[in-house]
């Protein structure tokens, strides 16, 4: 692990989680526009690093840079990285087994390729169930997957009025015919958690394999892929405050039986089975950096978390701990924004807002503006300092359905822990500035 700094204490006097101090660990947060500081609210798109990741990578490419298999020192190191790669992202995921994590250049590209190695088990007429929640990546591979093969595509619906599934529709989609059911974790557009616990148990009742998205809700709380019993989850460390990598975790058993589409020479056992060609391994570093930047924090809150997580003991507890206390601060930060948000003259939210709902969502947050297109606000935020995504964010059907795509869109506000209480106050100064 990385040498740490003495962090301030972290609790308020009232006991309310602080982690404002963590923002020391993220260079970039330094970074001025027209004489003041940038506000990161892009984090949908990708997150910031720490120092951790940025050194590791660097201490990598000077020392460790090698392929794999090598009889001398710096291939050995390399060997030695993604053994720690997969066991710091297990513990991460709660995975049973270190070979059950997966590496690629990013989710949507992992996606694709697992979709293309359960085609192999599909006949004309199966049944893919996807939703009109989720991110293009959870979506587009298995409709295309379906159009090779004759499956039939089921789509969920959605509740416009609060951007949650239609979990009735739902249910009724998955039936004896259906093979996947592909959902994601929570909505990368409006920040929905979904209530994918029982999705999964009504694919497990269906024999259909469930795949969730959990590109969205990974920095943002706790994942325990045991304890949901899912069959794949994919996510992107990327957006987890490391470097540009995609993470798939697959049950052992599936990831054992499914033929891979990979060179002869490569492994047949996974995780190596499924991990075509050569690896990122300086990304890798930083990841296993980021995972250390994460442990640290979480360190602070073990005894508060700990009955939370029972059975997790060391870097896994540390793990589920900091993301647990990540996810009850920026509870507090979304709290905010929306309150504020729901003065703005002329502004729609899409999405739950009820603060007896922030536990149904992630630091998500879209909306529009009368008068204003998304480009326009984003356009108008961006020399105040403030970075925020508009358009569609690859929720394509979700926009379809809300009928905000011929609009371009809407602006998306992502909150994350290095986020503070007067940054959130500086966006809804400007809005109201911007809309009068």
């Amino acid at each position: 692990m990385p040498e740490s700094s003495t962090m301030p204490p972290t609790t308020s006097s009232t006991g309310a989680i602080d982690l404002s101090p963590r923002r020391a660990h993220f260079p970039s947060l330094a970074l001025e526009q027209n004489g003041q500081p940038v506000v990161y609210f892009d984090n949908p798109g990708g997150t910031q690093v720490p120092q951790f990741c940025i050194d590791a990578i660097s201490a990598y490419l000077s020392a460790s840079n090698a392929n794999t298999g090598g009889a001398f020192v710096t291939s050995q190191r390399t060997d030695a990285l993604l053994a720690e790669a997969h066991a710091g992202m297990a513990d991460l995921l709660n995975a049973s087994d270190p070979r059950e994590i997966i590496f690629g250049p990013n989710m949507t590209t992992l996606t694709f390729a697992m979709s293309r190695a359960v085609g192999r088990t599909l006949t004309v007429g199966d049944e893919i169930v996807i939703t009109a929640l989720d991110h293009d990546a959870n979506a587009a591979p298995w409709q295309a997957l379906a159009e090779e093969r004759g499956a039939v595509i089921r789509m969920a619906e959605i509740d416009p009025a609060t951007c949650t599934l239609d979990m009735a529709d739902l249910r009724s989609k998955i039936t004896e015919r259906t093979r996947v059911v592909a959902v994601g974790y929570a909505s990368n557009a409006v920040g929905t958690i979904n209530d994918i616990a029982t999705i999964i148990e009504w694919a497990r009742d269906a024999g259909a394999i469930s795949y969730i998205d959990a590109v969205q809700f990974a920095p943002h709380g706790p994942i325990d892929v045991q304890a949901l019993g899912c069959d794949f989850l994919a996510c992107s460390s990327y957006k987890f405050f490391g470097p540009h990598l995609g993470i798939l975790y697959g049950r052992l058993s599936l990831l054992e039986r499914l033929a891979a589409y990979k060179v002869r020479p490569a492994s047949d056992e996974p995780p190596g089975k499924w991990e075509t060609g050569t690896q990122n391994h300086e990304c890798l570093a930083g990841l296993v950096a980021t995972l250390d930047y994460l442990a640290e924090l979480g360190g602070d809150y073990t005894d508060r978390y700990a009955g939370q997580f029972v059975g997790m003991t060391g870097q896994r507890l540390e793990l589920h701990a900091a993301l647990a206390a990540i996810q009850e601060y920026e509870r507090g930060l979304v709290t905010r924004l929306l309150t504020g948000l729901a003065t703005l003259p002329g502004a729609h939210i899409y999405g739950l807002t009820a603060p007896e709902d922030m536990q149904r969502r992630v630091p998500t947050v879209m909306l529009t503006v009368d008068g204003h297109t998304p480009r326009e606000l984003a356009e108008a935020l961006a020399p105040r300092g403030i970075f925020c995504w508009d358009g569609n964010y690859y929720a394509l059907n979700l926009m379809e359905k809300l009928n905000l795509e011929p609009g371009g869109g809407a602006l998306r506000i992502g909150l994350a822990h290095y986020n503070t209480a007067a940054e959130v106050d500086r966006l809804l100064a400007a809005l109201h500035e911007i809309v009068g």
